[in-house]
């Protein structure tokens, strides 16, 4: 028996173009004082990265695929094929790494190997939507002589920054006293770099404020206005907006404000031609406001949400969705009851007209520094396996 620990260095979310970086140890757990304690054989192992593409039938309509499918593993079979056994399609891959050949552990040793591997930085986003699912992992596979091949499966995220794949690196670098004795992987260097620049470039993109004023009214008049600073975020920011409903001529009873995504599918692959897109709600807010002069909303992005994408297939987008419920009369909201005393009562209406209507304003949602993304990650960092 050998256990296999695959253990991702800094976290199970990463930006494309990233180093991806492994530490994947092998070891015999039999104490050398057992007395059944006998040495273990590998004869290979290897290691792959490849996105899966999952699609509903009933709303996605794809041509067929030509890849050979791959369920079964004959029993003296070699072939590392990281997929083996999934739903969907490998849409990405990347060139497999040879790990080891013919691993031999003594009772109780253990042996570690380091897996580095640069995501391809034009893929697409992890995603898990209602119509498609794109899925990234990292698959480790080793087998025993005449026996099956043996598979570990580590999902991560993907997070994609546009504007990282057309960025040059500077070739000086500054100048500064070197040891010669310590060296530092060229890759780390450029994968360092690469984050520092896409957490500049997110922190420039949505720190930009500017006030964005607009008018709420209906086929009776205007009910108010509302105010934005700004109409790009990060996952994990807030999104702050503010009512003004004093200067309105028809009275607001309510109003509800919905962060949303829509999901929906390029016209070629549709299953049914003028098919509907999909809403997901990822926060809501919702307030009663009669006589209410000025109102607000905060509603948090969450972190495990997927920034808005467009592949030649599906197109995210995110939008804010308010609802207006306001007085189908001009007057006539409350009562003023008096009595035989000074006291005077407050009573509201028992019926009332209403009229409802809703608005859609598109917002912009940028990922986030990935090393922040991973502390609410549904995956973890650390996956093993017996064989």
């Amino acid at each position: 028996m050998i256990e296999v620990l695959a253990k991702l260095g800094r976290g199970p979310v990463f930006l494309a173009g990233e180093v991806l970086e492994c530490m994947i140890t092998f070891t015999n757990p039999l104490s050398a004082l057992s007395t059944s304690a006998s040495s273990e054989m590998l004869a290979w192992a290897s290691a792959q990265i490849h996105c899966q593409f999952h699609t509903s039938e009933n709303r996605v309509a794809l041509p067929p695929s030509d890849g050979i499918k791959h369920d079964v593993q004959a029993e003296n079979e070699t072939v590392f094929v990281p997929n083996r056994g999934e739903r969907g399609q490998c849409i990405l891959s990347t060139p497999p790494k040879i790990l080891f050949c013919d691993l031999r552990l003594d009772p109780g040793e253990s042996k570690s190997y380091s897996y580095c591997e640069t995501l391809p930085i034009d893929g697409p986003p992890s995603f898990r939507g209602q119509s498609v699912k794109y899925v990234y992992k990292l698959t480790i596979g080793c087998q025993r002589v005449n026996s099956p091949i043996k598979l570990l499966r580590v999902p991560f995220r993907v997070l994609v920054l546009h504007g990282l794949k057309d960025y040059q690196f500077p070739q000086d670098e500054i100048v500064a006293p070197s040891n010669p004795f310590l060296e530092e992987e060229e890759g780390l260097k450029k994968d360092s770099r690469l984050t520092d620049l896409a957490t500049e470039l997110l922190m420039v993109t949505t720190s930009r404020r500017s006030l964005h004023l607009y008018n709420i009214s209906n086929t009776r008049g205007k009910v108010g206005t509302f105010c934005i600073f700004k109409t790009v975020y990060k996952i994990g920011e807030d999104v702050i907006g503010t009512f003004n409903f004093s200067e309105g001529d028809i009275p607001c009873l309510q109003f509800s404000v919905s962060l949303q995504t829509e999901e929906s599918i390029q016209e070629e692959f549709q299953r049914r031609r003028g098919q509907p897109v999909s809403f997901s709600t990822h926060a809501r807010h919702q307030e009663s406001c009669l006589h209410t002069a000025q109102s607000s909303f905060n509603l948090p992005i969450p972190l495990s949400s997927t920034p808005g994408f467009t592949t030649n297939i599906v197109s995210l987008k995110w939008r804010l969705h308010f609802e207006f419920v306001t007085s189908g009369e001009s007057s006539g909201t409350c009562l003023v009851r008096g009595s035989q005393s000074e006291a005077i009562t407050w009573a509201g209406v028992e019926q009332i007209g209403v009229d409802t209507f809703s608005w859609d304003l598109p917002i912009k949602v940028l990922p986030t520094n990935p090393i922040l993304a991973s502390y609410v990650s549904q995956f973890s960092s650390t996956n093993s396996i017996t064989i």
